[in-house]
């Protein structure tokens, strides 16, 4: 297993010629705002600017919201999208999402083993079944490039959820699954040390493991003073200390502890609360707001990516949440884009996990646990108090922590050296806790 810190590539079955032909799985795909489908195409778009033909095959509906259909073909970022039907019925029940789940895959074995040839096959974990992809085409096309990216580990979250019991035997088949990727992959790309730890329990293949974290969306010279910034403008935050949730609000980060805070500071007039995104977990919030009990917090959708420099920018906390039971399981992708912007982190989660490590070593913001309610609202009510010159320091120390080393130009890019074989992927880390 390596880091970020250089690694020859470590091929099986693959033949070693150039990658020229690549193919792309996931279940969403831009313009949708699933996370997953964002990463899968920076990768996709810069794989193009190595002179690699991409195609993605992707859902033809929303994840989020499968009411919103997208164009079934089109060329997006010289990258060739192709959307099949019947693959999205949205996240109300784990049932539905297998359903997609398992008619995209059996769609995307069924154009690539009739006639599509390609060299190497990216492959993740949405929706949970892709690997299959991997496992059959990998079996049949033996010089197949098979790249695994575990954006997280199922049915292992499924199980820690208590979404699945781990006798179940779709858990189970899920299991055999997984590690039959792990097995038949070239490279296995995880996302952060304890999910190594955890893929290492499945099966040994250290030898072809790469931890390479994930990049944020924003780089630090897209951050926005507040005096600029026309969505703080829109949203009447002029005058207010926010406290920003942006992403998915999911079982998997858990926002009681927020919430509570939130409701305790009602009376607090300095102070704002605003969840951004979407997911399971927003009902939450969203029956908060309709209660009309609680002008400080403000729910919106997901929004465009184009608006997320504004939106990221117009916080002063951002707010990071991993679930207890989820430490390796699940990665805190939105931690990268508030530290991009120079925000302050508040931290609700275990410790130790991959953000406690980043946000204690960078001192660029607060650690607490779950349930601790009361130590949430002295730090938020400290917020209210700082002087801006202290949140600024505190968030500049992230926002250079980015630029050393986690920008989405180095990362992204040795991401594609791993998926085209490269030998080498660069200089390591300044902070060697990453891997």
């Amino acid at each position: 297993m390596t880091s970020l810190a250089g690694r020859g590539a470590a091929a099986r079955t693959w033949s070693g010629e150039p990658v020229r032909r690549a193919l792309v799985v996931s279940h969403a795909y831009p313009p949708d705002p699933a996370s997953v489908g964002q990463y899968m195409h920076d990768v996709a778009q810069m794989l193009v600017s190595r002179g690699v033909a991409v195609t993605v095959y992707t859902a033809d509906h929303g994840y989020e919201d499968p009411s919103q259909a997208y164009p079934r073909r089109e060329i997006r970022d010289g990258v060739h999208v192709v959307r099949l039907p019947l693959s999205s019925f949205g996240k109300a029940s784990i049932p539905l999402r297998l359903l997609s789940g398992f008619s995209l895959v059996l769609q995307v074995l069924f154009r690539t083993l009739i006639s599509a040839r390609f060299d190497a096959l990216l492959v993740s974990t949405g929706p949970p079944m892709a690997p299959l992809v991997g496992i059959v085409l990998g079996a049949v096309r033996r010089r197949l490039r098979v790249v695994f990216w575990a954006m997280d580990l199922n049915p292992d979250l499924a199980i820690a959820l208590r979404k699945v019991r781990p006798r179940a035997l779709s858990a189970q088949l899920m299991d055999v699954m997984n590690r039959a990727i792990l097995r038949r992959a070239e490279e296995v790309i995880v996302l952060d040390r304890f999910m190594a730890e955890r893929v290492r329990r499945k099966t040994e293949c250290a030898d072809r493991m790469t931890v390479l974290p994930l990049w944020p969306h924003v780089d630090p010279d897209d951050a926005v003073p507040h005096t600029e910034n026309w969505f703080r403008a829109k949203h009447g935050m002029e005058g207010k200390r926010v406290v920003m949730y942006s992403g998915n609000h999911s079982p998997a980060h858990p926002l009681d502890t927020l919430v509570a805070a939130a409701k305790s500071l009602v009376d607090d007039p300095r102070l704002e609360f605003l969840f951004i995104g979407g997911g399971n977990g927003k009902q939450v919030v969203d029956d908060l707001v309709a209660s009309g009990g609680y002008p400080n917090v403000k729910s919106l959708p997901y929004l465009p990516m184009k608006d997320l420099r504004w939106s990221l920018s117009a916080a002063d906390v951002h707010v990071v949440v991993v679930g207890d039971g989820v430490v390796g399981l699940s990665h805190p992708s939105k931690l990268y884009g508030a530290m991009a912007v120079g925000r302050p982190i508040l931290l609700i989660g275990p410790d130790p996990c991959h953000a406690s490590d980043i946000v204690r070593e960078q001192q660029c913001g607060w650690h607490i646990p779950h349930g601790d309610i009361k130590g949430a609202v002295e730090i938020l009510r400290s917020v209210a108090e700082a002087s801006t010159k202290e949140l600024e320091a505190m968030g500049e120390r992230g926002k250079q922590f980015i630029g050393r080393g986690m920008t989405s130009s180095r990362l992204c890019g040795a991401f594609c050296d791993i998926a085209l074989g490269s030998s080498k992927l660069g200089e390591p880390l300044q902070n060697g806790d990453l891997a």
